[in-house]
């Protein structure tokens, strides 16, 4: 066996066993719930005070970053019309580049104004990163920065199309990389090899402009996936990829903030109202427990469920915090705006992130405000947490806020 085949079996023998608690290994976390079960992390920070380090960023997205390993990993673009497309690695406690490798885009780069080419979050298990890009590029890396495989699914799929921009994020979920890749062209759900890239099943979607990012259930039998699109919410079977059981709400369903598994394993919708689902055998329509149209997600951020509470934030910066069990309304709490971020959670606390730099903490419990931090730049990645630090991107800059040591 060569040296390098054997570091590449090294990497993939330990790339699915337990991460540790406190990692942020996907787009709103470990489990997709943006909760972190750390505790001590700072309440009161500006640009002089907590702030551990900063790193300058070579481009720019409204990717998240995710932290495993010792390191963070994020995703940006930049060159003419987006064309390069990052993958650039730092060092957790110092914030000192490690590594950065690029890709060209074969994909389309047209896309609104407020999004880029590095829109959708990379997933990583600390030993490999996997990033898409919004130009259907996937490419993975391990966490020396060596290539793993490339694909270009424009190339696989030539009738994909971006004319506004792709932001649904992949996911680990037991030996798989999920795939989300839903277009106004050739629209499917891909569950991919992770060591070679290549399919083990892919399931058509309906051609439409969608920016969900599925989540993994598990159930009695074993897993699924659930991926919203606008008018039907579905779960696959995590190995195979078929179709287990659906909910429609004609029209109604978001596009945007994606559904969210509760901490009874109930599926929470947004939708035009929040629905809180639970579902039963395969084939079965899920029973539903609840909806509340004052729970609804408007704008970007997806609901959050906390300690027994739901909580959304709608288009006009409004917090809502209900009854996760009932989805009777508690309180709410207005929160400086405008924000694309999604609201995180921990410690009894949640965070909520404006475009314009400051991060509103609050009482999980009550929905007092206990500080605003102003850093100044453009956010409109939801944050990370990870070793009693708080990771937050901006257009220029990755920050790591946390007690200086």
């Amino acid at each position: 066996m060569t040296a390098k085949i054997a570091a590449l079996v090294a990497v993939f023998s330990t790339a699915f066993c337990s991460l540790h608690a406190g990692e942020w290994t996907q787009f709103r976390g470990p489990h997709g719930g943006a909760v972190s079960p750390e505790t001590g992390l700072p309440v009161k920070w500006d640009k002089s005070t907590n702030v551990r380090w900063t790193a300058e960023l070579p481009g720019r997205g409204v990717s998240c970053p995710v932290v495993a390993g010792g390191k963070v990993f994020l995703t940006a673009c930049d060159g003419p019309d987006q064309q390069r497309l990052l993958v650039l690695c730092f060092d957790q406690k110092t914030g000192k580049k490690l590594w950065q490798r690029s890709t060209w885009a074969t994909g389309g780069t047209g896309c609104h104004p407020k999004t880029c080419m590095a829109a959708p979050t990379p997933a990583t298990d600390g030993n490999a990163v996997y990033a898409l890009f919004a130009t259907a590029d996937l490419v993975a890396f391990d966490a020396e920065g060596n290539l793993l495989w490339y694909r270009s699914l424009t190339g696989d799929y030539p009738a994909i199309t971006n004319q506004v921009g792709m932001a649904s994020s992949p996911i680990l979920a037991e030996g798989l990389l999920i795939v989300p890749m839903e277009n106004s062209g050739d629209s499917f759900i891909a569950g991919v090899d992770p060591r070679t890239g290549q399919n083990r099943w892919k399931t058509e979607r309906p051609r439409d402009i969608n920016w969900v990012t599925p989540a993994l259930r598990h159930h009695s039998d074993g897993s699924e996936i659930i991926f919203q699109g606008t008018h039907e919410l579905v779960s696959y079977d995590l190995a195979t990829g078929k179709r287990r059981w659906s909910y429609a709400q004609e029209g109604a369903l978001s596009t945007i903030p994606s559904p969210v598994i509760g901490e009874k394993n109930e599926v929470l919708s947004p939708a035009n109202e929040l629905v809180a689902l639970k579902p039963g055998a395969e084939g079965e329509s899920p029973a539903v427990v609840w909806k509340s149209s004052k729970l609804k997600s408007g704008g970007f951020a997806t609901p959050l469920c906390y300690r027994g509470k739901v909580y959304a934030l709608n288009s006009a910066g409004v917090l809502f915090c209900g009854d996760a069990a009932t989805g009777k309304v508690l309180w709410d709490a207005r929160c400086k705006g405008p924000i694309s971020a999604s609201p995180i959670a921990a410690d009894g606390r949640i965070y909520v992130v404006s475009e314009k730099g400051s991060t509103m903490v609050l009482d999980a419990d009550t929905g007092k405000e206990e500080a605003t931090n102003e850093l100044g730049d453009q956010f409109l990645a939801t944050p990370a947490i990870a070793d009693g630090c708080i990771f937050l991107r901006s257009d220029k800059k990755l920050y790591c806020v946390g007690a200086k040591q």
